[in-house]
């Protein structure tokens, strides 16, 4: 083991042991390295006033060598803003805005400890750093049934953990807490579970009340207390776009300082909140009683960053940074944020009109990008395939019975015509039968 890795560990150790033992054998041994090519280039770049003749990019006239052919379409920006590489932790400027923002859209996070957040290539690398550095083989990860299925690529398929899941709604249709604190308190042999918590949910576009989150705090605490060490992992993907009452803040806030034992880790991103799907820009945030705790755990990521991309993209970063900085930011994210609450409500008025009654329920849904339709009488995959071949429509099919529909990337003008056609292409399949 690196002398570097153990120094972590041992920090690790003595400030938290129960986070030290939810670490992978790879999350033990990575670090990131202090002696190399970017340590001396940061020192060149601080002390190398005449010539800096370290790091691997090209200058011309004092600035990053460029194209005009991709400048010229970019020409609102500093060429230093665009073509450097990025620090593997991400620009320090967005880090600063990102942090600003997560503080004041989550009031509860005012008295908590919690880290810088950390750039990543948008959130399934930073899902995919949480796997690396937690997850090994039987490790368990703990999920509702009702789930994104880059889950299973990310921690089973890649790092070997168990997927074990729990029924998302209870028998009121609501937030299924009692099914979560089993589910975890079923891994006390283990002593560890990595439990996500996906709000809003994929598929489902739903996230629990104040109450259901209440619940959900309570259930880790009592496994904590229990003796297990939990990963806390909160995929805010969809993080803001609350159409009715739910909850309004991560569970990361009330999380934090929750117990020894837990470890909340936020991955979120602009990818969503902010409609940048294509550039790729999220970040992870831990945390932690103490601020040891906080920087071995910045360090173990950024070695996992520099291990696999090296550092996220430099322009998207810039991007994004800009906007937040904008003066019309809030009221530009306010008009998309109506839109998209019309047409949710849209969706839903159709739904509950008696309409579709013979042919579908719909799972709760009060958030997000999606919902799922329960079919009745037919198959959720002959009703996908058939909608593509006979009125190319494209949906979802999940299991047997369920369809995700994405009102995101419907007009609300055509969602009546989406809903009916979906509607017809169930009687065809009951003709058939």
């Amino acid at each position: 083991m690196h002398s570097l890795a153990a120094k972590l560990n041992d920090t690790l150790q003595r400030e938290n042991p129960h986070v030290f033992a939810m670490l992978s054998d790879l999350g033990k041994l990575i670090y990131f390295p202090k002696e190399g090519i970017l340590s001396q280039s940061a020192e060149a770049k601080a002390k190398g006033h005449k010539y800096n003749a370290t790091i691997g990019i090209a200058l011309e006239n004092g600035q990053p060598m460029h194209l005009d052919v991709i400048q010229s379409t970019l020409s609102a920006y500093n060429p230093k803003d665009l073509y450097e590489y990025a620090p593997p932790a991400g620009k320090p400027e967005l880090r600063a805005a990102w942090r600003k923002k997560m503080i004041e859209e989550h009031p509860s996070l005012a008295d908590k400890t919690f880290g810088n957040p950390i750039v990543t290539n948008a959130l399934t690398h930073g899902l995919s750093v949480v796997a690396d550095l937690f997850a090994g083989p039987g490790d368990a990860v703990i999920l509702p049934d009702k789930n994104w299925e880059n889950y299973e690529l990310t921690f089973s398929i890649r790092r070997g953990a168990e997927l074990v899941y729990y029924p998302l709604y209870n028998a009121d249709m609501k937030f299924n807490a009692a099914g979560l604190r089993d589910a975890i308190l079923a891994q006390k042999e283990k002593g560890k579970a990595i439990v996500v918590l996906n709000f809003p949910n994929n598929p489902t576009g739903y996230t629990p009340g104040i109450e259901e989150g209440k619940q959900i705090v309570a259930a880790l605490k009592e496994a904590a207390e229990a003796g297990i060490n939990i990963v806390a992992v909160t995929d805010d993907a969809y993080f803001s776009l609350f159409f009715e009452d739910s909850m309004r803040e991560s569970l990361f806030a009330e999380l934090c300082g929750l117990h020894p034992r837990v470890l909340p880790v936020k991955v979120d991103g602009a990818t969503k909140e902010e409609y940048v799907w294509g550039f790729r820009v999220g970040f992870i945030t831990y945390g932690a009683a103490n601020d040891a705790v906080l920087a071995a755990l910045e360090q173990k990521t950024l070695g996992i960053i520099r291990a696999t991309i090296s550092s996220g993209p430099h322009p998207s970063q810039t991007f994004v940074l800009h906007a937040l900085n904008a003066p019309e930011f809030q009221a530009q994210k306010q008009e998309k944020f109506e839109i998209m609450k019309r047409r949710a409500n849209r969706v839903k008025e159709l739904l509950d009109s008696g309409r579709f009654d013979d042919a579908w329920t719909y799972y709760p849904f009060n958030s997000g990008y999606f919902m799922c339709l329960k079919l009745k009488t037919v198959n959720a995959e002959e009703l996908r395939t058939h909608l593509l071949e006979k009125y190319g429509v494209g949906t979802i099919a999940l299991g047997d019975t369920d369809l995700r529909i994405a009102f995101s990337c419907i007009e609300e003008e055509q969602i009546e015509d989406l809903f009916n056609l979906v509607y017809s292409g169930v009687k065809d399949l009951q003709g058939q039968q």
